[in-house]
């Protein structure tokens, strides 16, 4: 192999590669559509703060947002030079999203001594989590608290949207737009199944179709966009609910495609009223 066609990079580091083969498209990137399919939490974190920005409405709610955009950088970090230390920051930025949600919802009108007590808790949760996985390789720990920390966030949101909106059709419509948020985050999970047991099948298809239209079954791309979506959708929802800012309906406010999905899935209040 000459220096033209010599990986950037080098040879992967990562103990994980997945299905997408490597250094396909350029030299730069290890893997195109891994690596491109993580702009889209990016894109959502740029369009979060850009939302907050316009209403001078940012502070502590742009952190979230900033997580988003974390772990987009990260992980396009990660799947373009497929070395160690860039799979540790993808692995390690999943937290960095999930426990500042963590904090907000569990510290929602809590009291200052109950809010520094779970402070303190998901901090040192949050240490011992990036301390055992980086120094001991230890991978079990980090699905299963991030797993339990999408399942917190996901049904401690349920219950504040319930507290928060009384308005009955207008809480309806949240709920909605949150299950259709979880809904994707679960799809994109059964894609990634897909995409790690089903790999050589995908390899086939995508031989046999070529360019681009193959594109289409990476399905770890997927994984992306899909728990992209329902990433920013419990941040959306969390933002909003927790700041008082549901007392209208918020469908204009939601990025694509969850504004489209919030006509279509959820009552309008307002002809409701008339009604």
């Amino acid at each position: 192999m000459d220096s033209i066609t010599l990986p950037f990079w080098g040879p992967p580091t990562s103990y994980l590669n997945f299905c997408e083969e490597d250094y396909v498209i350029t030299r730069f990137i290890a893997e195109f559509i891994n690596t491109l399919s993580s702009f889209v939490y990016i894109a959502y974190g740029i369009y979060g703060l850009r939302f907050l920005n316009q209403r001078q409405q940012a502070g502590y709610r742009s952190i979230s947002y900033y997580g988003l955009i974390g772990v987009g950088v990260c992980s396009a970090g990660y799947h373009m030079t497929l070395k160690y230390h860039t799979q540790m920051s993808d692995e390690l930025s999943m937290h960095l999203l999930t426990t500042p949600l963590l904090y907000r919802i569990l510290t929602f009108k809590a009291s200052p001594q109950r809010t520094k007590i779970i402070g303190i808790a998901l901090l040192a949760s949050f240490t011992v989590v990036m301390v055992v996985h980086m120094v001991m390789d230890e991978f079990l720990l980090h699905a299963v608290s991030f797993g339990l920390g999408v399942y917190m966030i996901a049904a401690r949101t349920l219950k504040i949207v319930a507290q928060q909106v009384p308005e009955p059709n207008l809480q309806k419509k949240i709920r909605h737009i949150a299950i259709f948020g979880s809904f994707c985050f679960l799809f994109g999970y059964f894609v990634w199944l897909i995409d790690n047991f089903g790999c050589g099948g995908l390899i086939a298809i995508r031989t046999i179709v070529g360019v681009p239209v193959g594109f289409l079954f990476e399905f770890h791309g997927w994984w992306h966009v899909f728990t992209g979506i329902g990433g920013y959708t419990a941040v959306a929802i969390i933002d909003l609910t927790t700041a008082g800012e549901v007392h209208q309906d918020p469908t204009d406010l939601f990025a694509w495609p969850l504004s489209p999905v919030a006509r279509v899935l959820g009552p309008d209040p307002e002809m409701a009223k008339k009604k």
